[in-house]
């Protein structure tokens, strides 16, 4: 179990951590969300014991990570696959952790086998990995002791297609297993994809928390129509929210059989109904990390590919700018 409560880290007068609290349960995994700079990595830094706190706690299993008796048996660890010796080969640098924690080099090929590098790969030098494969190595050396808890920081960058879902299957099977996974990211679809439970940070402060159906609000219903235009403001005339779908169609925040009778009793033909996935997550992501994201977010909702925007018209003609759903606010202090 990982508690962290009211972590505040200050670098002079800049304050990359602020009063940051959350917990992650075993048997979960939880997902640290937020743009970069927010503050993930400094709080995984002082979580692992590289980074001292100015104030508050952040304990594993009660303990804080100095103070665990041979760590690496109890967490596993990836906070940046580049920071392996270039000059040593996949099989020497596992079997030198196998060698600090006591284990068998058996051990070395049993985890060789779980990320998939092969004998030959095993043999080459680090410098010469992509950093897909040095992120395989990674979870390789963080899985070596059997640990009971995971704390992974950006673990899918580099990786393609068939790896990010080998990774999803890895911790998915670990947290199945009882563990407790901590995976920190930037990119939301893939936390949404893994995650049970979803910390959002943003400028160092916890902005909310909790399962990805309560941050979205409402599930919502994903629907494309032949006229989509006429179904949009069909919809809002029906007073229920509805904003451009992240790839194409219209995400409405209501069931699908409400948007069925609205397009029936519209005379609409719709050449898709079903539920939303990530819109509404999305909606109150941007809008929970707006003060900490790099560039502009738009003014309001776009028009679908390949329609012309109404002038003077922001989003679908009659429909007023989505405002987004109400999110679950984290009090802070939970133990």
């Amino acid at each position: 179990m990982i508690v962290v409560e009211r972590l505040t880290k200050r670098y002079g007068p800049f304050v990359a951590v602020d009063d940051v609290s959350f917990t992650c349960q075993p048997g979960q995994v939880v997902g640290f969300l937020g743009p970069n700079g927010a503050g993930k990595s400094t709080t995984l830094r002082v979580l692992t014991g590289l980074t001292p706190a100015t104030a508050g706690s952040a304990t594993i299993g009660g303990y804080q990570y100095r103070d665990i008796p041979n760590p690496a048996m109890q967490v596993g660890t990836l906070l940046d696959a580049s920071a392996f010796h270039s000059g040593r080969s996949a099989r020497e640098t596992l079997r030198l952790s196998a060698q600090m924690m006591g284990l068998p080099t058996s051990r070395v090929d049993e985890m060789l086998a779980v990320v998939g590098l092969s004998p030959s790969e095993a043999g080459r030098r680090v410098a010469n990995y992509s950093l897909g494969m040095r992120q395989r190595l990674g979870v390789a050396n963080a899985l070596l002791g059997d640990p009971s808890v995971l704390i992974l920081d950006e673990p899918v960058n580099g990786l393609d297609p068939a790896g990010i879902h080998w990774m999803r299957g890895v911790l998915r099977g670990f947290a199945d297993a009882g563990g407790t996974v901590l995976l920190s990211s930037h990119l939301l679809h893939e936390i949404e994809l893994i995650a049970d439970h979803i910390v959002v940070i943003g400028g160092g402060r916890v902005m909310a928390q909790g399962t990805k159906e309560s941050l979205a609000g409402m599930p919502g219903t994903q629907v494309r129509a032949v006229d989509e235009t006429a179904l949009a403001a069909a919809l809002g005339a029906a007073g229920l929210p509805c904003r451009p779908g992240t790839s194409g169609g219209i995400v409405v925040d209501a069931s699908t059989l409400q948007v069925g009778e609205v397009a029936a009793a519209a005379g609409l033909v719709l050449t898709e109904l079903g539920s939303a996935s990530t819109g509404g997550l999305e909606q109150t992501y941007l809008q929970l990390t707006a003060a900490a994201q790099r560039g502009p977010l738009p003014a309001g909702p776009m028009m679908p590919p390949g329609q012309m925007q109404p002038p003077g018209q922001p989003g679908y003609p009659g429909q007023p700018h989505y405002p987004g759903p109400q999110s679950q606010q984290f009090p802070g202090g939970t133990a």
